[in-house]
């Protein structure tokens, strides 16, 4: 009796164990995987603006804010003036209404980092800059460093100095950093988000189990020196444009960066790029950029009365316009495309999301709104 009772729950178990079912629990499993991992995103955003108008934003939905930017005095890190020192005070004084908020102190930034590759050469020089972080961090009382080095190893802005060397240096760097600052203080770097960066400037192996996050910049993908119009913040790749933002991830996770530690791009401001003849919407034409629009300013300038069309593109899963008169392409995130990325973000299980720039939003109903309705969404 007690056999066939046995095999009565057997059988009964592998009967409700049928396909629909597989897939229905594993459905729910992922659904809730990835809504405990909703809960734990971080949502990264840079601050480059007037430390007036801090309080205008919903910083509340932050986890972390960059300081956008210091720069080296000689070796040391370096606060640029009053107006900025009152700024990063403003910026930690957030953290009264938001306790978990991180404000983190950034170097660099395009055009900001042209003495990096010497400073970072030589031993005395990364002793004097991982000390003076150390003072400003707690001087500031802030929550970390974050390094926008652009690039290591790899050409940036046109006459700035790069070498080979500048890899090991920054590794050397990202070592020298932690253990000064421990644990309890947070280290990121702006990583660039096309290929040759990514296989070219960093140790991988090494600076990824050191740092916090790696702040994926899967924007300016197309930038200012582009001759040839696509997307500068695609999700995906397309047969015309592999760099994206899914490419990047891809190669972090294929060379085994933890993807715990990313933070995706991106972009609150689009790119005007003129001279696009009238084929395939300007898309994939010849091109010279022309100027940035920030998203505050995206439905005045981009507008039908402006003479713009706007268009989806379904395989990069990005959207862009086009002035079919004055042949001018825009490329930029809008708030499906931001949706999309900070979905991407929780079922990949990434680290996070990060953007440049908060200045570059509207103070309600923009683009920080989007990603915290959606991870909302997705804790449910």
């Amino acid at each position: 009796m007690r056999l066939f009772l046995l095999c009565s729950t057997l059988i009964t178990l592998i009967l409700t164990q049928t396909p629909d079912n597989a897939a229905a629990q594993s459905q729910s499993s992922a659904k809730a995987q990835s809504s405990r991992h909703a809960n734990k995103l971080a949502v990264i955003g840079y601050y480059a603006g007037r430390n007036t108008a801090i309080d205008s934003f919903a910083t509340s939905k932050l986890t972390h804010i960059i300081f956008s930017f210091c720069h080296l005095n000689g070796n040391r890190l370096h606060v640029n003036n009053a107006n900025d020192t009152a700024t990063i005070r403003h910026l930690v004084s957030l953290k009264d209404k938001n306790p978990n908020l991180k404000v983190i102190l950034s170097l660099g930034g395009w055009e900001g980092c042209k003495t990096c590759p010497d400073v970072f050469a030589t031993d005395s020089g990364r002793k004097q800059f991982v000390a003076s972080v150390r003072e400003l961090t707690d001087y500031f009382q802030t929550d970390g460093i974050d390094l926008d080095w652009e690039y290591p190893a790899y050409e940036n802005a046109p006459g700035f100095p790069y070498y080979p060397s500048d890899k090991e240096h920054f590794t050397i760097l990202i070592k020298m950093l932690r253990k000064e600052l421990g644990r309890k203080k947070e280290i990121s770097f702006a990583a660039g988000g096309f290929t040759d960066y990514l296989k070219v400037s960093i140790d991988w192996k090494e600076v990824a189990p050191r740092v916090d996050y790696i702040n994926l910049m899967s924007y300016d993908l197309v930038n200012g020196y582009s001759t040839r119009t696509g997307h500068h913040t695609p999700l995906y790749s397309t047969p015309q444009q592999v760099e994206s933002t899914d490419n990047a991830v891809r190669y972090l996770d294929s060379v085994g960066v933890p993807m715990s530690k990313i933070a995706i791009g991106l972009a609150f401001y689009a790119r005007i790029f003129e001279g696009a003849e009238n084929i395939n919407n300007g898309l994939y034409q010849s091109c010279k950029f022309q100027k940035g629009v920030p998203y505050h300013n995206h439905t005045t300038v981009f507008s039908a009365d402006s003479g713009y069309v706007h268009y989806w593109d379904p395989i990069a899963k990005a959207p862009y316009a086009y002035n079919a008169s004055k042949k001018l392409f825009a490329s930029f995130d809008d708030t499906v495309s931001i949706r999309l990325k900070t979905e991407y973000a929780i079922n990949k299980r990434l680290g996070g999301v990060m953007f440049w720039q908060l200045a570059e939003d509207r103070f309600t109903g923009g683009l920080l709104d989007v990603i915290d309705e959606t991870k909302n969404r997705n804790k449910k």
